[in-house]
C-alpha cells in the first residue's frame, strides 16, 4: 500500500476512503487506531494520525472521545460523489477533448466504449 512519490499521510487517508467505499469500513463503524495503522505500515504514529485527521477535517470520520474514530453517516455516498467528479475531470473531459480532435463524435465514442468493455 505505501509507495514512493506521494506523502504517506495522503496514502493512509486514501486507504481509509477506499475501505469506506468498498464497505470494509461501514458507516458508524470504528476505524483502526493511528497506532494500529502505524504498526501495520511501520510508520510514525504522528504520520498515521495526520492521515486520519484529514478525514476528520472533511467530515468523513468523527471522534468519540476516549473510544476512537468512526465513519460518519453519509460518508460513503459523499466519497463516491467526490470520486465520480474527479473521474470526470481527470478522464472523461480529456477523453472527449481528444475524441473531438480526432473527429470522433460522442455517438462513435459511446460505441467505442461499448466495444471496449472488459
Amino acid at each position: 500500500m505505501i509507495e514512493d512519490g506521494r506523502p504517506i499521510f495522503v496514502q493512509i487517508a486514501e486507504q481509509i476512503e477506499n475501505e469506506i467505499i468498498d464497505g470494509t469500513l461501514p458507516e458508524e463503524g470504528q476505524v483502526p487506531s493511528t497506532n494500529e495503522f502505524a504498526a501495520f505500515h511501520r510508520i510514525n504514529p504522528a504520520t498515521a494520525g495526520k492521515g486520519v485527521n484529514v478525514l476528520v477535517e472533511n467530515g468523513t470520520l468523527y471522534k468519540k472521545r476516549g473510544i476512537g474514530m468512526f465513519v460518519s453517516s453519509g460518508a460513503r455516498e459523499r466519497l463516491l460523489a467526490a470520486r465520480r467528479d474527479e473521474f470526470e475531470k481527470q478522464y472523461i473531459r480529456p477523453l472527449i477533448v481528444e475524441a473531438a480532435k480526432l473527429g470522433i463524435t460522442r455517438e462513435q465514442l459511446g460505441d467505442l466504449l461499448k466495444k471496449s468493455e472488459v
